[in-house]
């Protein structure tokens, strides 16, 4: 298991990552959590006993969360904030997040439209890279951020390895890795961070937190 998630409770690392993505599967969990797929099964049967998650099968196959799993997950949760004793580490973390929230969504708005309203048909190599640019300080900031709050909840620690991966697709040339939904883009790990902020803290989301 990767050492910055080895001490977090494997219970609460798969419910977590179900309650994040809404819909995900087993594969998928085994990678981003550093479990085994043995570990990850035995979790998910348990889960579903209990009626905590179920499977849905067929074209594409995964994982959600019940009503009754969503209420585990959030106890689970709490029962680790007070423990690590973690509660103003996370709100420091989250106060930095909302910051950084409209400069991101002012880049994202940048790469699906042009200055001119039309929509950006990526023809344009020059405009792409400067708007990929404009990502960089962005970018710098969020993994700074969950990487000093992994230090004290090492479940953050995936954020930086997923933000860098999809920032280095990007670079490749792969368009989708900017704002591409559930596609792994830099978006999509962007709205699981701010999802996982809220739901650590135990809030919703309100106006102050924007999109």
């Amino acid at each position: 298991m990767s050492p910055s998630l080895s001490t977090t409770d494997s219970r609460l690392l798969v419910l977590h990552l179900l309650r994040l993505t809404g819909f995900v599967a087993a594969e998928r969990i085994a990678r981003d959590t550093g479990l085994t797929g043995v570990e990850v099964v035995a979790v998910l049967d348990g889960a579903s006993s209990a009626g905590h998650a179920t499977e849905r099968t067929g074209r594409i196959s995964g994982w959600t969360l019940t009503a009754a799993g969503r209420a585990a997950h959030a106890a689970l949760l709490a029962e680790e904030l007070e423990q690590r004793g973690a509660r103003a580490d996370v709100e420091v973390a989250d106060r930095a997040f909302v910051t950084l929230n409209e400069p991101f969504k002012v880049v994202c708005s940048r790469w699906q439209l042009r200055p001119d309203g039309t929509v950006n048909d990526h023809q344009d190599p020059s405009y792409d890279a400067a708007v990929v640019a404009e990502l960089e300080p962005v970018h710098e900031q969020v993994v700074a951020l969950t990487t000093r709050l992994a230090a004290a909840l090492p479940r953050f620690g995936r954020y930086p390895r997923a933000f860098a991966a999809a920032r280095e697709r990007l670079l490749a040339g792969d368009r989708r890795a900017f704002a591409a939904p559930l596609s792994e883009s830099y978006h999509d790990a962007w709205m699981e961070l701010h999802q996982d902020l809220l739901s650590t803290l135990g809030r919703e989301r309100s106006t102050a937190d924007g999109h």
